[in-house]
């Protein structure tokens, strides 16, 4: 009996395989942190001499990316990174006013208690990054950017995150970046408000050692973001 013949693969097989290499090849970019949360990726063309991977193939890829929230398509303009995890992705899609408050809610548990740890543990040079980026949310407030302030703002509350020198804590929350910064642009568009004195005094705190205060801030700046969305989901000016 003559030796049996390789398994025939098929177009279709292929294809799939095809297809999952470039799956694999821009989560790989996306683990690797080569492109931020919001920022444009490489061209369609850049992208097939960078991975040797044909096109469609890698726009089969890129829908998939697309529907699992990690990517998001502009037509005429490009592709952007919207969130470095399937988690993060389905979060960010999660925009109804009940849902925004369920992620206030997640983030004053994780940030009250990483502001506290913040305040006991960070540098010096952590303490002049919060100032530096306090500074800038206040310019992009004056000069009116809401770009340039959520991603002051985003930065800031990580940058608080990364001071409590917890590395799991700050893990957990960068998975949430791309939902936080959608709801703090929501909330900016929505009430036109930034909470200046609210943001100054938890750097302060931070700053100046004190976890108690620190806590405190941020909580106070929680609760008025939670309180403002709940009286504008039932219809009531935010005061």
């Amino acid at each position: 009996m003559g030796a049996s013949s390789p398994p025939r693969v098929t177009g279709r097989l292929r294809r799939t395989s095809l297809v999952d290499q470039a799956i694999a090849a821009l989560q790989a970019e996306i683990d690797s942190g080569a492109w931020a949360v919001g920022e444009k990726i490489p061209t369609e063309p850049q992208l097939v001499e960078r991975f040797g991977i044909g096109r469609n193939a890698l726009r089969e890829a890129i829908r998939a990316l697309v529907h699992s929230g990690l990517l998001e398509t502009r037509q005429g303009d490009g592709t952007y990174l919207r969130a470095t995890s399937e988690f993060a992705g389905a979060l960010r899609r999660r925009t109804s006013c009940s849902e925004l408050l369920e992620l206030v809610e997640v983030r004053r548990a994780i940030e009250v208690e990483a502001a506290r740890l913040a305040a006991k543990r960070r540098s010096d040079r952590q303490a002049a990054e919060l100032e530096r980026l306090l500074a800038e949310s206040a310019a992009a407030w004056r000069a009116g950017d809401v770009g340039r302030l959520v991603g002051a703002d985003v930065a800031l509350h990580t940058e608080i995150v990364r001071a409590s020198g917890n590395a799991m804590l700050l893990e957990l929350y960068e998975s949430f970046g791309g939902a936080i910064a959608e709801a703090i642009r929501t909330e900016l568009l929505d009430t036109a408000t930034y909470s200046r004195p609210t943001h100054s005094a938890l750097v302060a705190a931070i700053v100046a050692g004190d976890p108690q205060a620190a806590a405190a801030a941020t909580a106070a700046a929680l609760d008025e973001v939670r309180i403002g969305r709940e009286r504008r989901s039932i219809g009531q000016p935010s005061r």
